[in-house]
């Protein structure tokens, strides 16, 4: 064990599309079981709203790559109220606004981008210890040696339901903007979302919250590191 890593270690890796509940049922979990929390899709989002603000090309692969190693970005690990900011900037609001959400699915597709913020993902897991980790690829690339690997899922309708009810958005445009972006995840040549082959595979539709963090916390006792 390195030695930076505390006694107790446990790593939840969390995947799924948009709407499946990946957000809220991670951070509940990591405050049960008195772990850190990382949303590895603010990390993607601050790294888009730092490349919509150079006014770069989203096109230019090379340019926005170099914003991507320029911009100063710090995450917070703390499931109760983590902060994001760039450059110094909080920009906890901005990540979460309509610009952002249309070009972070372009951006993550830049390999040189995925491969940086991958490398800082693992050290932050390594540094941590006891972390659940939400994202698009985490159990298949950046923590494939996770203790729980798990694959959030839930109809399309719900999915959009619970997006626009979030946004106070439209449901029909939330719909469309989510398998827009379901498309672009998938079939993205660098670390694609995907379903890990020993992944345990939960459909949300109709469970509550709280019954998915149960269903996690029994999986994590199970195994011996909850």
């Amino acid at each position: 064990m390195e030695e930076n890593v505390p006694a107790g270690r446990c790593v939840v890796a969390v995947d799924g599309p948009s709407g499946s509940g990946k957000s809220t049922v991670s951070r509940r979990l990591a405050v049960s079981l008195g772990a850190r929390y990382l949303d590895t899709g603010a990390m993607y989002r601050a790294i888009t709203w730092a490349v919509l603000r150079s006014g770069v090309d989203l096109t230019d692969a090379q340019a926005v790559a170099k914003v991507a190693g320029e911009v100063d970005l710090h995450i917070g690990t703390e499931p109760a109220g983590y902060g994001v900011t760039a450059d110094g900037i909080g920009v906890e609001e901005e990540i979460r606004g309509p610009e952002v959400t249309a070009a972070v699915s372009a951006v993550a597709a830049v390999p040189a981008v995925r491969a940086l913020l991958v490398a800082r993902q693992r050290d932050m897991i390594a540094k941590a210890g006891r972390i659940v980790v939400e994202g698009r690829d985490i159990a298949s690339v950046v923590a494939p040696d996770a203790d729980l690997k798990v694959y959030l899922t839930a109809s399309a309708a719900a999915r959009a339901a619970r997006r626009s009810a979030e946004n106070a958005s439209d449901v029909a445009a939330t719909a469309a903007d989510l398998a827009r972006r379901d498309q672009l995840d998938s079939t993205r040549k660098a670390d694609p979302l995907a379903q890990a082959s020993d992944a345990v595979v939960l459909d949300t539709t109709e469970l509550g919250i709280d019954e998915v963090v149960a269903r996690l916390t029994e999986l994590l006792t199970d195994r011996g590191v909850a």
